[in-house]
């Protein structure tokens, strides 16, 4: 008896000394189109299980909540409904958790420890070091209309004299003022090079961003463009501002943020359009993905089906000014159409369809997306009276050269102004890098952040100002 008693105790404490536990802070990186994401499962102990909440550090993201956790057999699986993910991993005695993480139809390898994590270090030779030759002041503005506070720097030549000045204005979702993507700080290199050049530049964090207060998912283009135009206010207050050269210049949506301001504002000396916009915003959506999915190797077929699903979702959002008949009827189709989505794979499951309707429904129905798609930026561009320098790059697959710059020439030469200049960089992406095929997932790997042919075009085209 004696014997049995302690065999029992010892096979006690052998299963507690081994038995593992997912309880504690598991760090992974996802690595998805060149870029880099930090992920953070915190995970407690609770009387019937356990309870999670997820951070993306990269993305300011924290305590996003997990919907469900378990832990069976070695095995951690969790789910995030609201942005579809799932997760499964098996953890090893070295108490690593090796796994697969899918988000909308994609799934990739994510492994976590409980040892923080650390990004992969890129190369970024173009992004400027201090000391700077110039003086650099940290700024903030306040749009009166809206009711928020920009923050942002300023980058003088000198902190004596009085200097022309631009205005960088970022592209499509919340934004630094360094316009901060992939691994790249487009703006903060543009400012760099002008204010070497004798060219004043402020760039400012979006609203709701770093240090810029209000909401930007509130926010649709026409409220930016107002904080746009507090920049403006704020530089004609400056004593080291020359008041009749004040410019903006603007990538991507802030391409089409510029006009909107210089054609309400004859303070604006003149401006800068970098892969700006000349098409409604439904058919350059329907442009882009045919122009990315070809680049990433989706066949004709494919394609038809994904761009057909789109166009009937995108009508919807054209036709509907009720936000919750719009939700109502974007789930309704989406829910009868989603089958077709070759990026669900073959026999979607239902739960597949239900997330993806879920994640495309709130997508759509935002203030942004609606007004985006609605937008056409012709009659605003036919209303610049100020020189303007339209530049887009060859190999762009977001805002393709051909067609928008096509349609920004016709504005101009209906409207009469003839200080245009229009030009098609080649080999050069929607960032404008020198690149391979213009595909987002290129972004990342390519070391050059903004080509320096295109940063002497620009820079070419000021001094005649």
């Amino acid at each position: 008896m004696k014997k049995q008693i302690i065999f029992i105790l010892a096979l006690f404490v052998s299963t507690a000394l081994f038995s593992q536990s997912p309880v504690g802070s598991w760090n992974g990186l996802l690595k998805v189109q060149g870029q880099q994401i930090r992920l953070v499962i915190n995970i407690q102990q609770e009387e019937n299980g356990y309870k999670a909440t997820m951070d993306s550090p990269d993305q300011g993201a924290k305590g996003i909540p997990v919907d469900q956790v378990t832990f069976v057999n070695d095995t951690l699986k969790f789910e995030v409904k609201m942005i579809g993910v799932t997760y499964a991993g098996l953890m090893g005695n070295d108490q690593i958790i090796k796994g697969t993480f899918t988000q909308m139809g994609m799934s990739l390898p994510l492994d976590l420890s409980t040892i923080e994590v650390k990004k992969d270090k890129v190369l970024r030779p173009q992004e400027p070091k201090a000391p700077f030759p110039y003086y650099s002041e940290e700024v903030k503005f306040f749009n009166k209309i809206d009711g928020d506070t920009l923050a942002g720097t300023l980058t003088l030549p000198d902190k004596k004299g009085k200097f022309p000045v631009v205005v960088l204005i970022s592209g499509s979702g919340p934004q630094n003022r360094d316009e901060e993507l992939m691994g790249h700080k487009p703006f903060l290199v543009i400012a760099d090079f002008l204010t070497r050049n004798g060219i004043a530049v402020l760039r400012y964090d979006d609203r709701g961003t770093a240090q810029s207060t209000g909401d930007f998912q509130k926010a649709t283009s026409t409220d930016l463009a107002n904080d746009a135009e507090a920049a403006v206010n704020f530089l004609l207050a400056r004593k080291d501002i020359n008041i009749k050269k004040i410019g903006l210049a603007g990538h991507s949506e802030g391409g089409m943020i510029a006009p909107m301001v210089a054609a309400r504002n004859p303070k604006v000396a003149f401006i800068v359009l970098l892969a700006g916009p000349g098409l409604r915003g439904k058919e350059l959506l329907e442009l882009q993905t045919g122009a990315i999915a070809k680049a990433s190797g989706m066949s004709d077929a494919e394609l038809a089906k994904v761009l057909k699903l789109n166009s009937g979702a995108y009508d919807l959002v054209l036709h509907t000014n009720d936000t919750t008949k719009l939700r109502t009827d974007l789930t309704d189709y989406l829910l009868t159409t989603l089958k077709d989505d070759p990026t669900l794979g073959e026999n979607p499951t239902q739960e597949q369809l239900d997330m993806k309707a879920k994640a495309y429904t709130v997508q759509l129905s935002s203030p942004w997306m609606q007004y985006f798609i609605k937008y056409d930026p012709i009659p605003t561009l036919k209303k610049v009276k100020c020189p303007v320098l339209a530049l887009n790059g060859s190999k762009d697959l977001q805002v393709p050269a051909k067609e928008n710059l096509a349609a920004i020439r016709k504005a101009f030469q209906q409207s009469g102004n003839k200080k245009l200049t229009a030009i098609e960089l080649p080999d050069l992406n929607h960032l404008f890098q020198q690149c391979t095929t213009g595909a987002p997932s290129e972004y990342a790997t390519i070391e050059q952040t903004f080509s320096p042919t295109a940063l002497e075009e620009i820079l070419k085209w000021l001094k005649k100002r």
